[in-house]
């Protein structure tokens, strides 16, 4: 999965309706530029690519004062908003995808109630430790990687790496049921991000 579509959903499910330039400034204020593909002209051929599939719907504003091309704005659709609660879902439960996908899931986790972003994390700790049991079938780590050559560090990375998420997981666990953030139903998730977006860093 490509963290690009959740991303780029998400920033333009959370104006109502947006143009390009808004979309890459969000995902560049939140530094997704610098942990995932969201690059100016992927995000551009994203909406274009997202607008043909009928995900987002493409409305054409004025030109600009400056003389420029009429600029797009994009809204999305019910199929659209469908796609993105289906990636965001998906992206928060597996635990076998990369650190930009997770990034980008945990950014819009808030857009879920409260209850449902707790259940879909304790899928992602059951994954991990079902992950770590499967190598733990072939490499007992009380052994150490030395037990199976060289390779047995393959093995003892990806043990340290089900071990490092699952706690990771579970500490979020912990703070959303401690009341941490505002989730959906219960205000506006992103109201503090906007205002400090507003402001700018520093």
């Amino acid at each position: 999965m490509s963290a690009i579509r959740l991303l780029v959903l998400g920033s333009v499910r959370q104006h109502g309706r947006a143009h390009g330039y808004q979309v890459r400034n969000d995902l560049e204020f939140w530094g997704a530029h610098e942990w995932s593909n969201a690059k100016p002209g992927s995000i551009y051929h994203a909406l274009k690519q997202m607008a043909r599939q009928g995900l987002l719907h493409a409305y054409e504003t004025a030109p600009s004062t400056a003389g420029g091309p009429p600029r797009t704005e994009y809204e999305v659709t019910d199929q659209g908003t469908e796609e993105y609660f289906a990636l965001l879902r998906q992206s928060l439960t597996a635990y076998d995808q990369k650190l930009d996908v997770l990034s980008a899931a945990v950014g819009f986790i808030v857009d879920l109630p409260r209850a449902e972003a707790v259940a879909l994390l304790r899928q992602r700790v059951e994954g991990l430790e079902r992950w770590r049991a499967g190598v733990t079938e072939y490499y007992t780590p009380e052994d150490g990687p030395e037990s199976l050559g060289h390779i047995g560090e393959i093995m003892n990375m990806w043990v340290h790496s089900a071990d490092a998420g699952a706690q990771w997981t579970r500490g979020l666990i912990a703070r959303i049921e401690a009341g941490a953030y505002t989730f959906a139903g219960e205000g506006d998730p992103f109201a503090d991000l906007h205002l400090t977006s507003r402001e700018g860093p520093g």
